[in-house]
This record gives C-alpha cells, structure tokens and sequence, in this order.
C-alpha cells in the first residue's frame, strides 16, 4: 500500500469531478443529445450576510482548466474498473477518449463587483463539456471570489496607505486552497502573501516576520528574548521582531534603548490598541503590524478606537468564513431557453448579459437582461467572451491590472452598499425581455402521468 498525496495537477482535470457529472454525460451521449449546445451560467443566488457585493475571482483557473480538459487512458482505465458505467454506451467512452474543450466562455473580468444572480460566467460548449465542467468551476469560483471579496472589504476599510499582508495559509481548507487564496487575495488588493510558493509562482517577494518559538528557543537556551531579536536581525534587518511572547511594552522599551533602529514589531495578542499606542510611545518611527484572527469589522474597531497600527496580517478569517455559494445551472440547450422552478431555488432563463449603468464614473444601477438585447445609453455590458471555440481569446492579465480593477469596481459602488454593517442593496433589475421570457418560460405544475 501507498500513501497518495493527492495533488491536482492538470493531467488530473478529468477526473476532477464529481459523480454525476460523468454519469449524465453517459446518459447524454446514450439518448443522442451529448453535442446538443449548452449554456450554463454559474452566479450566487444571494450574498452573503452583510455583504453588499462579492469581487468576482478565479477566471484564471476557469480557462486553464478548460484549456487541459481531458481523459487518459489511465482514467478511462480507472472509470472502468469501478464498475459503475459497464453499461455506458459506447459512445460515452468515445468523447471521454477524444474530445476537448470545444465551446465558448463568456465571462466578467476578475476584479468586477457583482450581486446576487448575475453570471461570473457561462459555458457555452456540447452538453457533455459544459457538464462536466461545472464541479471545477464551482470549486476555483466560489473559494476565490470569497478570499476576493473579504481582501477587498479589508482593503476598503484599512485604506490604500495600510500594509496588508496575506497569513492564510495555515488556515486555508486545503494547500491548493492556500495557493488560490494567496492568489485571490493579492488580486483583490493585498500587499504580500506569507505563502512562498504563491509568491515565488506569481513573480512576488514573500513577506513575513518570525514566529514565538525563535523567541521561546533563545530565551530558553541563550537566556534572553534580546538574544532572539540580536539573532534575527543580523540575517534578517528591516524584518519584523514578534515583541509578546511574554511583555510586550517592556520589549519595545528594551528595543528603544539598544540604540539601534527598528524596522517593524509585530503585536499577535493582547488589547492591541493600549499596546500598539505604548509601543509607538517607545518606538515612534518604528512601523506597527498587528495580527491575530482579524477581520474588516476588528479593523474598523481598532481604527476607531485610535490604534497605533500601520499594517496587518490577516489570516483565517480571510481564507475562511461565509461561502460564496454559487451555483451552475442550465439556461438554454439548443436555443430553448430553460429554467429551474424549485421552491426558493428557481432561476432565470435564457443566456444573460449584465449591463451596469455609470453617471460620472459611480456605478448607478444594472440591469440584467438577455445577451442579444444592446445596452442602454450609459450602460456597459460586463460578460466579455474569453474563449471561443476552446481556445483563449485575452493574455492572462498581472495580479496588479486585477488589483486596480478591484479597487475601481469597489470604488465605484454607492458608500451604503460597501458598508460593513447591513449594507443597501444594490439596485438590479430585470429587462423587459428577460421578465417576459421567465414568464414564457415557467412550466408551473405538471400534469402526472397515468399509469
């Protein structure tokens, strides 16, 4: 027996699904509609408790996983000896063998504001592809337009002059969840992740400080907490000294009197707000971080309570927290619109466009209507196509153009919708054609049949 690590890699993509995705596809090709075009459009029936908008992240992955879409032999080898599909037809195992990523991918740019029940994205594709997608495209979505949007709910609160750094990983629901939420949170405004791998991947320094245990280990076998410092800041000056393991203000008080500058100090526990303002008594120029499981609310309490902080690290309730539940529906196959009529979980026909009104520069009001219906005067549409025909269409854009996207979007928005504590809702509305076609569309009770 061996020990998997259980890693995805993109040889993996095909078999990173979830059951029935496979399973429909084998009905599909079985009754002769698996090349039936589809669309599928992925959005949040509802925010989160007091969010007023999320920041929609992920697309990056979306298109690499649609670009690498595919099934070897030994997953087809694997399908095989579960046993479930030995009555798959044939032509189910064909496409599994041969077959790409052939539709389209319209989507909103990472970075943009969007509210319940608009599209992030839709997959055009063959019924089978764009149904085995959906599993993927969830998972990358919903986690990193969650990290995106608590990232820029704290960067929105802290202001442009704070230094947030990005401690998630320890906390993260997985190490590829950790990655993703370095990525995420460095797009939606963050300075520096902690995370050496995200950074040295996306071509960034990897920031942190040091830990209690440095402090506790010279303490213990040296003899002091200075010593630790001493240590530290001969291999790494400017870095930041953890000052509470065990007296906070006697530590800056110690540091004050060495004579020799200090960069920065770290405050990890503790009333962060009596320590930060008789730290910076000791050590004025000296910059401030304070971390320990804080969140945009602790935040705006310790800036109105007059903290002497600079920066923060934020951690698990930045990669954890309220999910984005998004959802992947079916909204036309083959030019008929459909939708689903569920109590509390219907949705809205027919492929979509959100167009969002601007008056001077300040978003106004959206409209959510049908993709062949033109924008208003003053509205622009958000979807942009991003893969036709399998292949993408735009670069893969820098985490700074996606940062500065995230802070315009967010920017953009009315002050009652981005605040913290229950928030106005955005104004959305529904185009005369979309009202008229769920109107069309809804089946209401269906007559049973008789046995």
């Amino acid at each position: 027996m061996t020990y998997s690590a259980l890693l995805a890699a993109p040889a993996d993509y095909g078999l990173l699904t979830d059951l029935y995705q496979l399973t429909m596809a084998s009905c599909y090709a079985g009754e002769g509609v698996a090349d039936r075009r589809a669309s599928f459009e992925l959005f949040a029936r509802r925010l989160p408790a007091n969010y007023g908008y999320l920041i929609a992240m992920g697309l990056a992955q979306a298109i690499d996983y649609l670009a690498n879409l595919r099934f070897s032999a030994r997953h087809l080898e694997a399908l095989r000896q579960t046993g479930l599909f030995d009555r798959a037809p044939a032509e189910f195992w064909q496409r599994l063998e041969t077959g790409v990523f052939t539709g389209d991918l319209w989507a909103v740019p990472e970075g943009t504001a969007v509210f319940a029940n608009q599209p992030l994205l839709r997959v055009e594709a063959p019924l089978w592809q764009a149904q085995i997608a959906e599993t993927y495209l969830l998972n990358t979505l919903n986690y990193q337009t969650l990290v995106a949007t608590r990232a820029a709910r704290l960067r929105d609160v802290a202001g442009p002059a704070v230094k947030l750094l990005e401690f998630g990983t320890r906390r993260a629901f997985s190490p590829q969840g950790a990655l993703w939420a370095a990525r995420a949170a460095l797009a939606a405004g963050l300075d520096e992740t902690s995370n050496v791998l995200a950074a040295v991947e996306l071509g960034r320094r990897p920031a942190g400080t040091m830990a209690h245990a440095l402090v506790m280990v010279f303490a213990a076998l040296e003899g002091s907490e200075d010593d630790a410092f001493e240590a530290f800041q001969r291999y790494f000056p400017g870095s930041a000294l953890l000052i509470d393991t065990y007296d906070t203000v006697a530590a800056a008080a110690r540091l004050a009197n060495q004579g020799n500058p200090v960069a920065a100090v770290r405050l990890d526990s503790g009333d962060l707000v009596a320590l930060s303002q008789a730290v910076r008594s000791h050590l004025p120029e000296t910059k401030i971080l304070a971390s320990g499981d804080l969140d945009e609310y602790e935040i705006a309490r310790l800036q109105r309570a007059g903290a002497a902080i600079d920066g923060y690290g934020l951690g698990t309730k930045l990669v954890t927290g309220d999910p984005v539940n998004g959802v992947y529906k079916l909204v036309d196959i083959d030019g008929t619109a459909v939708m689903k009529e569920s109590s509390h979980k219907a949705t809205l026909p027919g492929r979509k466009q959100i167009f969002r009104r601007y008056d001077r520069g300040q978003a106004v009001a959206d409209r959510l209507g049908l993709v062949d219906e033109p924008p208003a005067p003053g509205e622009q549409p958000l979807l942009q196509l991003m893969v036709k025909q399998g292949e993408p269409l735009q670069e893969v854009e820098s985490l700074d153009a996606i940062a500065a996207r995230t802070a315009a979007s967010v920017a953009s928005l009315p002050a009652a919708v981005r605040q913290l504590e229950q928030p106005a809702a955005y104004p959305v509305a529904l185009s005369d054609a979309l009202a008229e076609l769920t109107a069309r569309t809804r089946r209401g009770p269906q007559p049973q049949s008789q046995s």
